[in-house]
């Protein structure tokens, strides 16, 4: 097994050397025409990026000192994103360059004979240039000089094929090969560094603008009519972290209580980091106002962050965890199971606990971090399951691994009886950007069928 584990982490190195030995190539190599300050700054970018991010997600998994994660947080995570757009964009970049190189080519492919202008008449030369060219001095009006050797040809000796000026030779065409190459690595490189900083940029924006409100109708059969309308606030993944911090907390809670829901479920990976680093940036968790209060389970990042400290400290922020347990409201239950990543810890998500002695005639709406347990929501008769954790895929197109691994990426689906929500999140993992998969806190109104 040891084996096996050093065999896969040997060929992820040597893959994922590979690649940013592919970006060093198409970005630095071939963009510079020789060694020199252009060559060494961009080897020291590409050699660096990957170091800054291992040491990002290292520092952050071992609990390193919080100013630490910090300051590696922001370059390491970045790169991660920017070093995905790099090489997307060169793999795109792989198929223009033979259609630049072919325009080139054209460009510089002979067409007709170009058409020169007749040359002027020459004028006539003054005296003084006439007996420079060695006119005899009694040379009559008709053109008849005397016989005199000069030792060179006069001017009405001279051969015919001197009276015309010769014509200046055609410059030989430079070499185009090694400048042209050169001329498209750039053109190409540029556009991709181009394209990558650009998309990782607006990407960025968009998770630090803060998550947009979404709102979903889920029809329940079971819901009594005086339930109709009832709206809940979801939200997930927010990742407060090195990255994102107290700030970022405040912009949720204050899109959060701007929707006014009549209750608030916080369906997990609250946190990044220990509640000693990142209990200042959760403390706005207590100005979340609902009718009903705030509800929170546990996320698989709480796991690797002290998930018992976790649920005692939002306990104190006013949220009511929901550890395998259920809770009886007016109208319908609200139960929570615990996250699948508990499980190394004895905390696991218990199903029979939270809703083995329920009244299914009742309607039924369970908290649970990942999708995947909506399998167990099923088999326990649950109506709705609201969840996080994908993140719509994040970056795309890490959306179509996301998708494979989840029974639903993102939005709501229906699996028999039992309907399954999953938002996007709020925040974001590792790198603070989006691609193709906006951040949300998700309105979710309830509708009764008998209304």
């Amino acid at each position: 097994m040891v084996i096996v584990f050093v065999v896969v982490v040997v060929l992820a190195l040597a893959v994922f050397g590979g690649l940013h030995w592919y970006l060093w190539r198409r970005l630095v190599r071939d963009t510079t025409a020789r060694p020199g300050v252009s060559r060494r700054v961009g080897t020291v970018v590409i050699v660096g990026g990957p170091l800054l991010m291992f040491a990002a997600v290292t520092s952050e998994r071992t609990g390193a000192p919080f100013w630490l994660q910090q300051v590696l947080a922001w370059p390491g995570f970045l790169w991660m994103a920017l070093s995905i757009y790099l090489l997307l964009a060169l793999l795109v970049g792989e198929a223009v360059r033979p259609l630049l190189r072919r325009f080139l080519d054209r460009r510089t492919e002979p067409g007709a004979e170009p058409v020169t202008e007749p040359a002027a008449e020459p004028a006539a030369e003054p005296a003084d240039v006439r007996e420079a060219a060695h006119v005899p001095a009694g040379a009559s009006a008709a053109g008849e000089a005397p016989a005199k050797e000069t030792g060179r040809h006069t001017e009405t000796e001279r051969p015919k094929e001197t009276e015309r000026p010769a014509e200046a030779p055609e410059p030989a065409p430079a070499p185009a090969g090694p400048s042209r190459r050169l001329l498209i690595s750039r053109v190409v490189g540029g556009a991709a560094a181009a394209a990558a900083v650009g998309t990782v940029g607006y990407g960025t924006y968009g998770v630090l603008s803060g998550p947009k409100v979404k709102r979903v109708t889920v029809p329940l059969a079971k819901l009594p009519r005086a339930a109709h309308g009832y709206r809940i606030a979801v939200v997930s993944d927010i990742h407060l972290g090195p990255v994102l911090g107290r700030g970022f907390a405040q912009k949720v809670v204050d899109t959060i209580n701007s929707t006014q829901p009549d209750l608030i479920a916080v369906v997990g990976d609250l946190v990044d980091g220990s509640v000693k680093d990142l209990g200042p940036a959760a403390a706005p968790l207590a100005q979340l106002r609902a009718r009903h209060g705030s509800f929170f389970v546990t996320g698989n990042h709480e796991y690797f962050s002290g998930a018992e400290e976790w649920v005692a400290r939002v306990r104190e922020l006013g949220l009511n965890p929901l550890e395998n347990a259920r809770t009886e409201l007016a109208h319908f239950d609200l139960a929570g199971v615990n996250d699948v990543a508990g499980e190394d810890e004895g905390q696991g998500p218990d199903f029979t606990k939270a809703l083995g002695d329920r009244d299914r005639a009742r309607t039924c709406v369970l908290l649970a971090h990942q999708p995947v347990q909506i399998h167990d929501a099923v088999d326990h008769g649950v109506d709705l399951q609201l969840s996080g954790h994908t993140h719509g895929g994040q970056l795309w197109p890490g959306n179509l691994i996301a998708d494979l691994a989840n029974p639903t990426l993102a939005g709501l689906e229906r699996y028999g009886d039992t309907q399954l929500y999953v938002s996007r999140g709020a925040g974001a993992w590792g790198p603070p950007t989006r691609v193709g998969a906006p951040s949300d806190i998700t309105v979710v109104e309830l509708a009764s069928r008998q209304a």
